[in-house]
């Protein structure tokens, strides 16, 4: 079953569906366990404080196991950002390279480099927010690959620039690769079964207090199950992260397109 439509909802309805399920899932097993709760608790709810400890112990593991997997998840966000901006900044440095090329190759890169960053701002980038890794830029980048290689360098400072661009082209070569390779990652299905069995267990321990104070079960049972909802959302929102209204985008290549590669500049 694809669970990803989730993520071309607007994200305070993401959240909002995340919160309410956890809530519905503990509200229905709390009115489905309270006469069996009772009739546990016979010895005037002498079973709350081991209750209690139990919830405690299993609130420690999965919360420093959610902690963990929280701060690597936005590390691995950040990292890919960053990675972006790289790639926005080595496509610059390659532009303005080849624009110290000589006539008609320096006008045939440029041209080739304006379309390479369209072609990632404009058809690479919907194809990423699907969790589809395009390739359509492939062939540009071969074409500029062979325009660069066909061109010979015919002075020591000519010679110079030439060696700097091709490194700037090969450093691009290898951010696109890791970008593209960004566009499926995420959590495993494995560590997705531990963070939503944990998130039920935690809920599922809170059925076994037998309270005086129904209302004061009932709210205490909401706001447990709300908060690890939120957790579950931060999770799954920065898990993809070309995907959703929090996800990386192509800012970086356009303001590399309208500062340097625009018609005019």
């Amino acid at each position: 079953m694809n669970i990803y439509w989730v993520y071309d909802l607007p994200i305070w309805l993401f959240g909002a569906l995340t919160i309410a399920v956890t809530v519905a899932i503990a509200l229905g097993g709390f009115y489905a366990t309270r006469k069996w709760a009772r009739r546990v608790h016979r010895d005037q709810h002498s079973h709350n404080d081991i209750v209690g400890f139990y919830l405690g112990a299993i609130c420690l593991f999965y919360g420093i196991t959610l902690g963990l997997l929280a701060v690597g998840t936005w590390q691995a966000y950040s990292e890919l950002d960053s990675k972006v901006g790289e790639e926005a900044s080595a496509l610059a440095t390659l532009y303005r390279n080849v624009s110290s090329f000589p006539d008609p190759k320096r006008a045939e890169l440029q041209a080739d480099l304006r379309e390479y960053t369209r072609q990632v701002i404009d058809v690479a980038w919907p194809l990423q927010r699907r969790g589809i890794v395009p390739q359509n830029a492939a062939g540009t980048l071969e074409a500029l690959q062979t325009h660069l290689a066909s061109f010979e360098p015919t002075t020591e400072g000519q010679k110079t620039r030439y060696a700097e661009t091709y490194r700037e082209f090969d450093r691009i070569v290898e951010l696109r690769r890791i970008r593209l390779k960004s566009v499926v990652a995420g959590l495993p299905m494995p560590l997705w079964s531990v963070v939503l069995v944990g998130a039920f267990l935690n809920i599922a321990v809170t059925w076994f207090f037998d309270m005086r104070s129904h209302s004061m079960h009932f709210w205490m049972t909401i706001m447990f199950s709300g908060l690890l909802g939120m957790l579950i959302f931060l999770l799954a929102a920065m898990d993809n992260p070309f995907r959703g209204d929090i996800s990386v985008g192509p800012e970086a290549f356009e303001l590399v397109y309208k500062q340097l590669m625009q018609p005019g500049k």
